[in-house]
């Protein structure tokens, strides 16, 4: 059992230490990236409140956007049946807020963060990306990204939903755990990757 729970801890520190030096917190010192990768959550909670997570994420997108520090926006997240749609959501949310929808490529295969960083680059071909969410997420994506050889760093958001926190973190922790044993053992794929998509980068 402590055998267990120290490989548990010590997955989780390999993401983080791994994954921090590319994680950034100040808007200034991200570099210019053609593409934002937005990784997908759900608009409510499970209360039926707004989520900030993803509110906090749609902001940041177009913030991003509007400074040129990216200058497309590829969201991507799960599109399991008709009622539930994140890469539509973040659509439209960036649409509302003023980012052209040329600007904008919607990822609908993106049922875990894995397949979405995988896909940004073996589906949408980019080699070099921005990650967009928030910090405790971006450590796990940056992660498998740069495991993959891809040149990644993340926007690390700010504003977590304090609700959410124990729930939010308790997750994230089996989900690092998962990373790294997709990663080092499992050799884990996407689950769906299908024919190449052409990002078009204005200018």
């Amino acid at each position: 059992m402590l055998c267990v729970a120290a490989f548990c801890f010590a997955a989780n520190q390999r993401v983080i230490n791994s994954a921090q030096p590319f994680v950034i917190e100040q808007i200034a010192d991200l570099p210019v990236n053609d593409v934002g990768l937005v990784l997908g959550t759900s608009t409510y909670t499970r209360s039926g409140a707004n989520n900030r997570l993803f509110n906090t994420r749609m902001w940041a997108a177009v913030n991003l956007y509007n400074l040129g520090k990216v200058r497309h926006i590829l969201v991507s997240g799960a599109n399991p049946d008709e009622t539930y749609n994140e890469p539509r959501k973040m659509y439209r949310a960036l649409v509302r807020n003023g980012v052209p929808e040329e600007a904008i490529t919607m990822d609908f295969a993106g049922f875990r963060t894995l397949d979405s960083v995988v896909r940004a680059h073996e589906v949408f071909g980019q080699d070099s990306y921005t990650v967009i969410s928030q910090k405790f997420h971006d450590y796990r994506a940056v992660y498998l990204a740069r495991q993959k050889g891809l040149d990644v760093v993340a926007y690390a958001v700010p504003e977590e939903e304090p609700g959410q926190n124990f729930r939010t973190y308790a997750r994230e922790f089996f989900a690092r755990i998962r990373a790294v044993l997709d990663v080092h053992v499992l050799n884990a794929r996407p689950r769906y990757l299908g024919e190449p998509v052409l990002i078009e980068i204005d200018g």
